[in-house]
């Protein structure tokens, strides 16, 4: 076996990843050579993890390069297993042990007001990414990952899941488009991620194909959690079909709208007031509001203006939308705060609250709020809204002692 294989980055910017150049059956037994500015602290760590995943896969001749650039563990792991694959035909998986704060489970009713996105092949950002508390952070292994890149990315999220801790955050993977999406699954699925983003969907039965691949994988693996769905609306088809794919599956909690390749596929741009895609915008909340699911907007890829961030909350929250991706965590204290529900709002949902338990209390099954009776749907919908504006700072966590209700 001559062949050489080459994953991960190194060079000039790169940080906390490391190039792993893998020649298996060549020289004299292991031949490692580490290049790294902190080998005199951990050169000798790095060698014997390199020596014990060659070992796991049987390799006892080889030479072995690794380009440091502060890469940890999980990294150095997700590297060299993906060039021991690229050259040897096995399922066999190298697994570092499960971090402890990665066992928790979310909810279909979460907030998911802030999502971030991270490229999935870029370890850097993912490191203390759960300490700027979006609501969910997506590692993505679709349009950030170079196509070149992408099966060497699926261990790096793999490991992502199984290695980091993030902060009670919901784990988020962001897969291919199908077919190749399915084969993400598989990469993912075995690791405790809370819930699948489906990008670029435009039919129910895509749903029904990855629901279908994730339970065959939960039996495989013996997982009880529930695995949430949300698809992501980036075509005029999928724009026609936003009720059919939100429908389609009790597993769906929210759903999404991708302006970007939206606007691109009608064959216009993206704009300021966002009016080429108010259709589309109307659309996906419709839909997702008779499913009873979430919609969510899209980015706002102008990392830098932030007034033109807060616009685009305010015009989205009015439009329906109950929050948006973001790509960076700047626009996160924006993307609660201006999202969060203002004083008007807080005080309609206090109202509500309140004569729904008088209600509850004296026994009755109608709740009015002055002239108008509410229904529980509305009534789950102010208790969400006083959640939110808790979170957001702009409610006391005491306010129904002080309110004695």
């Amino acid at each position: 076996m001559e062949e050489t294989a080459i994953a991960g980055n190194y060079g000039l910017g790169i940080r906390s990843d490391c190039k792993i150049t893998l020649s298996p059956g060549v020289g004299n037994g292991l031949e490692i050579e580490v290049v790294s500015k902190v080998k005199a602290l951990f050169g000798k760590q790095i060698e014997n993890l390199v020596k014990e995943i060659l070992a796991f896969y049987e390799i006892n001749q080889a030479k072995v390069l690794v380009e440091d650039a502060g890469a940890l563990s999980f990294v150095i792991a997700a590297r060299l297993e993906a060039a021991i694959r690229e050259i040897i035909d096995t399922e066999k998986e190298y697994l570092l042990p499960m971090h402890p704060a990665a066992d928790y489970e979310t909810g279909r009713d979460r907030n998911r007001i802030s999502r971030l996105y991270l490229p999935g092949n870029s370890p850097a950002l993912m490191i203390n990414a759960g300490i700027h508390k979006p609501d969910g952070i997506i590692l993505d292994l679709e349009d950030s990952v170079a196509p070149e890149k992408k099966y060497e990315a699926r261990f790096i999220v793999r490991n992502a899941l199984r290695s980091l801790d993030f902060y009670g955050v919901e784990r988020m993977v962001r897969i291919n488009q199908l077919p190749l999406g399915l084969d993400d699954l598989d990469f993912v699925i075995p690791h405790k991620p809370h819930l699948i983003i489906l990008p670029k969907c435009e039919s129910a039965e895509q749903i029904h194909q990855v629901n279908e691949h994730i339970n065959l994988l939960k039996i495989k693996y013996s997982i009880k959690r529930e695995i949430w769905l949300m698809p992501i609306i980036e075509s005029a088809l999928g724009v026609i079909k936003a009720w059919e794919i939100a429908s389609a599956a009790a597993s769906i909690v929210s759903m999404a709208i991708g302006v970007e390749d939206y606007t691109a596929d009608i064959g216009t741009q993206r704009s300021a007031d966002g009016i080429e895609s108010l259709f589309a915008c109307s659309q996906v909340i419709n839909a997702c509001r008779a499913a009873g699911i979430q919609p969510n907007d899209s980015v706002f890829s102008d990392v830098s203006d932030n007034e033109g961030l807060i616009a685009n909350i305010l015009r989205s929250k009015k439009l329906g939308f109950d929050g948006m991706g973001c790509i960076h965590p700047r626009q996160i204290k924006t993307i609660h705060e201006f999202y969060a529900p203002d004083k008007a709002e807080i005080e309609k949902a206090k109202r509500i609250y309140i004569a729904f338990y008088e209600a509850k209390l004296k026994g009755l099954g109608v709740i009015a709020v002055g002239s108008k009776m509410v229904d529980l749907p509305v009534v789950k919908r102010a208790v969400r809204t006083l959640e939110v504006a808790v979170k957001a700072g702009k409610l006391s966590p005491n306010w129904k002692e002080e309110e004695n209700v």
